[in-house]
């Protein structure tokens, strides 16, 4: 049984735009689930919950633009990334599939699944995609200054699947957009049309660049989504923090997963 799952992976490229991604794909009868990755972040985080969750599952996973293994482009957008989930879907065949998103994944994941209804079976939500206010101009100032603050980490940071191959400005700019769009007036609507199951897995505290209060007061904002949108629910709320969500509490996002059928 083993053997005949392995001859089933495929690995390669999927072009998108101006560039290609790079994809691997389990392959198999099982219901597909595609991972999305957190900001800068590479595919490999997700091994834990693949792990998890068995060869039971079809699983896709892949590096947005200038992360890990994928190519560099000219377009490094919110609506560049939803382009190259489009991209991976029609590569593999996919008409419908579990969308599973940390950070910026979990964004991407319900505006997908929002656009998408009829091709999501369920969605989780991994400690993002949450609603807030507090960005203005100082803050977008702080945004910039700290990346470039954190540039020469970049080369080691990029080893260890956490940083892209991108400026220090562009990290920033990744960030700033992601932060836009969660103002109320923009991810409220979002929330208001997902019509299919929809689980988020929180952390506890802070993560880099962000208050442990300002943050748990960001997830205790969901508490008026959840009332108004039976579909979204709270799976769990895990003891990691953001950051190390993946690699400490993947059997919680596993089992979200499963809570989708």
């Amino acid at each position: 049984m083993s053997i005949a799952i392995q001859s089933s992976v495929w690995t390669g490229p999927v072009s998108v735009d101006d560039t290609a991604l790079a994809v691997t794909d389990t392959g198999g009868p099982g219901i597909p689930v595609v991972y999305l990755n957190g900001s800068y972040a590479d595919r490999s985080h997700w091994k834990h919950v693949i792990a998890a969750l068995g060869p039971g599952y079809r699983h896709i996973t892949y590096d947005e633009r200038a992360r890990g293994e994928s190519g560099t482009s000219s377009d490094y957008s919110f609506e560049a990334s939803v382009r190259s989930l489009d991209a991976v879907l029609a590569a593999r065949g996919i008409e419908r599939a579990v969308l599973v998103g940390w950070s910026y994944g979990a964004m991407l994941a319900l505006h997908w699944t929002a656009r998408n209804p009829d091709r999501v079976l369920g969605t989780v939500a991994v400690d993002g995609a949450m609603a807030h206010e507090w960005l203005d101009d100082a803050t977008k100032a702080q945004v910039r200054k700290l990346f470039r603050r954190l540039s020469p980490l970049f080369p080691l940071c990029r080893r260890l699947g956490l940083a892209a191959r991108m400026s220090a400005a562009q990290h920033a700019e990744i960030n700033i957009e992601l932060n836009e769009l969660c103002a109320p007036a923009l991810l409220d609507p979002v929330f208001d049309r997902i019509t299919v199951p929809t689980r988020y897995v929180l952390a506890t505290g802070g993560n880099l660049g962000g208050d442990p209060e300002v943050m748990e007061g960001i997830r205790a904002g969901l508490a008026p989504v959840l009332t108004r949108n039976p579909n979204i629910k709270v799976s769990a709320k895990v003891p990691s923090n953001h950051s190390k969500i993946l690699r400490k509490d993947f059997t919680a996002v596993a089992a979200a997963v499963r809570e989708l059928g």
